[in-house]
């Protein structure tokens, strides 16, 4: 079902897709429990988990968590954090920052983007420790619509011929950087293939396997204009969970944190009432 519409804060579109790989903290990091590193708001335990997008960094929930007993990491490879050791997908993402949920019981996790996938995970995988979660802006399958993904070609031809000796790597790199996406070309090592993992995690059910499993309250939170993962997909993941209210924000893009901190507060304050 479709909750309220706050009044959105701030505009933004698809500006994710445009943000420096490595956005500037607004405040020390600190040492998180499971070696993570990351901004710590109030004092432990937390009581909230706070996941951010691709190409993003754990201070865009400064203003949502301000006030709260909270911890929003970097996750690896992004901010101030390593990359993983190999390509990583959102179990092994979930895996990572699990103990940040266990200081003193179940937490509340809010999962922006990328980090929403890691948090439906988590929230599947471990249950116990997660008593509700907010998910926004979260590319967590291929919409009904739309149409099945398919590489061109000559980007096929242009792989046969790589392998077979006839098309030498730095071609294939070019190649690569002139047709895919953003994210895709300001990806390299590892965390191009974390980004290839976990578009294949979308369009093959793995993130939709997730969400059937989740047994905590969930909340979504979607920019009305959000173009990187439009509300459809929100509306298909209600249908796929069992305790689950969509809030569509008029006029939102897709960085829901940055544009409406006070949306998403409300909803983080409301879960962590019926948490108790």
């Amino acid at each position: 079902m479709t909750g309220p519409t706050p009044t959105l804060v701030g505009r933004h579109g698809d500006a994710p897709h445009r943000a420096p790989h490595r956005a500037p903290h607004r405040a020390v990091l600190s040492a998180l429990p499971g070696g993570n590193l990351g901004r710590r708001h109030g004092a432990p335990p937390a009581r909230v988990v706070a996941l951010h997008g691709w190409r993003r960094t754990c201070a865009d929930f400064d203003t949502v968590l301000a006030g709260l007993d909270a911890v929003a990491p970097d996750l690896p490879g992004f901010g101030a954090a390593a990359p993983p050791p190999a390509p990583w997908g959102a179990a092994d993402y979930a895996a990572a920052v699990a103990p940040l949920c266990a200081e003193d019981g179940p937490v509340v996790v809010i999962g922006h983007s990328f980090g929403g996938k890691v948090a439906a995970v988590l929230a599947a995988n471990e249950p116990e420790l997660v008593s509700g979660l907010v998910l926004c802006g979260v590319p967590l399958m291929r919409p009904a619509s739309a149409p099945a993904p398919r590489t061109p070609w000559r980007h096929r031809a242009a792989r046969v011929l790589n392998r077979a000796g006839l098309l030498s790597d730095e071609r294939m790199e070019e190649r690569r950087r002139r047709s895919g996406s953003e994210d895709y070309r300001a990806a390299s090592g590892v965390m191009r293939d974390v980004l290839v993992r976990s578009l294949a995690e979308t369009s093959g059910g793995t993130l939709r396997d997730a969400l059937s499993a989740v047994r905590c309250p969930v909340e979504l939170v979607w920019g009305e204009c959000d173009t990187a993962a439009p509300v459809e997909i929100a509306e298909e993941a209600v249908a796929l969970l069992g305790d689950a209210r969509l809030t569509v924000l008029p006029g939102g893009g897709h960085l829901t944190p940055t544009e409406a901190p006070a949306a998403l507060r409300a909803v983080i304050d409301g879960l962590l009432g019926r948490a108790g």
